[in-house]
């Protein structure tokens, strides 16, 4: 069920998403940011080259963005947006199986690195889904695997087997909290194919008959997230504005190109927030 229509969700709890999602705020704009992962600078041992915050690590750092967002009421909520859909004057976002809607979107996710494998943009609707809770009933008492590559895939794949699905589980270790009925296959699915819809996939160089293949990464292309959005070398393509070529949607920080550093990520949120609201005010 639909909740009400926010002014923006920004998909992506970063340093780009929580820089957005304040400067709407302090616009009067209804805003909520989907995804909490810490992406590549959680992992730096020290940022040196942020104005005025010298010699944090990047834990240290994200979490003074955080406190700063709370002390608003914004908080990262913890998740994954499977697809964004643009509906004329709005969008329609599933996260996780949930249906949000919102007058505008900002892409904030970071740089989703993984490739698509052979034959999933192929069959993408047609036996590939990136969300079990929202096309798993349309597979009850059929064989599907969930190729886990995220931390909530074994969760996922443990509804597909409530409901009726008989599930494998592709991952390189088998996750401690994967139903014990569940198969599970080590290492990664290589390819998928079939006819008009899914039949198999190839794990190990084994060819498989499955029905449907659920491929649970924790960032997904932004092509492949909102369709119809515009690429070059690799990154959402922007305007000065932070916007892309879809109407009432922006993009910042990594997603939208080099350098890869926080300062432009903060600053590309500053933009994309100013220029949603501005958009916002105008219709």
């Amino acid at each position: 069920m639909s909740e009400a229509m926010l002014d923006c969700a920004v998909v992506g709890g970063g340093p780009a998403g929580l820089s957005a999602a304040i400067n709407l705020h302090q616009r009067g704009k209804s805003v909520r940011v989907l995804g909490a992962g810490a992406g590549l600078l959680a992992k730096a041992e020290r940022v040196d080259n942020y104005l005025g915050l010298p010699g944090l690590s990047g834990s240290e750092m994200l979490a003074a963005f955080a406190d700063h967002a709370k002390s608003l009421g914004i908080t990262p909520e913890p998740g994954r947006v499977a697809n964004v859909l643009p509906m004329g004057d709005r969008f329609m976002l599933n996260f996780d199986g949930n249906i949000l809607e919102a007058r505008t979107v900002i892409l904030a996710g970071g740089v989703a690195k993984a490739k698509p494998i052979e034959g999933e943009s192929e069959f993408l609707g047609r036996g590939v889904s990136y969300c079990a809770t929202c096309d798993g009933m349309l597979y009850r008492g059929r064989e599907v695997a969930v190729w886990g590559l995220s931390p909530e895939a074994a969760g996922e794949a443990n509804f597909l087997a409530s409901i009726g699905c008989k599930v494998r589980f592709v991952s390189p270790k088998r996750p401690p909290e994967l139903n014990e009925a569940i198969e599970h296959l080590p290492g990664a699915v290589q390819a998928v194919g079939g006819g008009q819809t899914v039949e198999w996939m190839k794990v190990a160089g084994k060819e498989l008959p499955i029905q449907g293949l659920f491929i649970l990464r924790s960032a997904i292309a932004p092509d492949t997230l909102l369709p119809g959005l515009a690429i070059e070398d690799g990154f959402v393509k922007v305007d000065r504005r932070m916007a892309t070529n879809i109407e009432g949607a922006f993009a910042a920080g990594d997603i939208a190109g080099a350098p890869l550093q926080v300062a432009k990520a903060v600053g590309e949120g500053l933009i994309a927030g100013l220029s949603a609201a501005e958009y916002l005010d105008k219709l």
